[in-house]
């Protein structure tokens, strides 16, 4: 396809999905306010018809492997852009989310990703955002959902490579829970900049579950080793299909 022509479709999708974003947070937020269940279904609704417009308007389908959890777990996930989080989140019933402190204060999604149960944290001061961390999950334990945290800190491109930070880890060994590793090649579509969007398969894949009762340094390994070999696995099948 000339990249010219999908440039264009690719401008025209992303006006839609944030014009239709929010067109929702209006719509929902009288519901929002007075029950996290509708909070929760607004931002599914969101991601669904993000999905589901990728599809036609540029040309870009989306695939789920693996079993995404429902119940009580850490999610440590590969972050390449956007697509990542809207997959992620509508795979999983009650997704809330590990978040920089800035987002707090976005319009729409600052409210939204409160409502939900996400927890800011300021990176700029690792020891402390760690212990905030800690701190604030476990004070939102009694709210059931799936913890999603990204172990780089931020989006990273297909192919790059970037240390994982501590904090899933130390989440890991704190909260007593599984730890689910996602993989993903969705940045080889959906870019962290730019506006050009790829047609392709974009893949989000829930890896096998790490259990209890590793060692925060040896539980890191684990994670970063399965995650990076998928994600690699993974870039090299969208680049033979494209």
């Amino acid at each position: 396809m000339n990249d010219g022509i999908q440039w264009v479709r690719s401008l025209i999708f992303n006006v839609t999905i944030y014009l239709v974003m929010l067109i929702y947070a209006i719509a929902f937020f009288p519901f929002a306010l007075f029950s996290r269940t509708w909070a929760f279904r607004a931002c599914h609704a969101w991601c669904a018809f993000v999905i589901w417009a990728a599809r036609w308007m540029i040309g870009l389908k989306t695939e789920v492997r693996g079993k995404p959890p429902k119940g009580e777990v850490v999610i440590a996930a590969k972050h390449q852009s956007f697509l990542d989080i809207i997959m992620i989140y509508h795979a999983v019933p009650r997704g809330k989310f590990i978040m920089k402190r800035e987002l707090m204060w976005a319009p729409l999604l600052g409210p939204y990703a409160l409502r939900i149960g996400c927890v800011p944290v300021n990176r700029g001061k690792r020891g402390v955002a760690i212990e905030k961390m800690k701190q604030d999950v476990l004070k939102g334990r009694a709210e059931p959902g799936q913890l999603i945290i990204y172990p780089q800190g931020t989006r990273v491109a297909p192919g790059a490579k970037k240390s994982y930070k501590v904090g899933a880890g130390v989440l890991y060994q704190q909260l007593g829970q599984t730890c689910v590793p996602v993989a993903t090649n969705v940045g080889y579509f959906w870019p962290k900049r730019g506006i050009l969007r790829k047609p392709g398969l974009a893949v989000v894949e829930f890896l096998d579950p790490i259990e209890l009762g590793l060692p925060v340094p040896e539980f890191m390994k684990v994670l970063e080793d399965v995650v990076e070999t998928k994600s690699d696995a993974l870039l090299a099948e969208a680049m033979g299909d494209a």
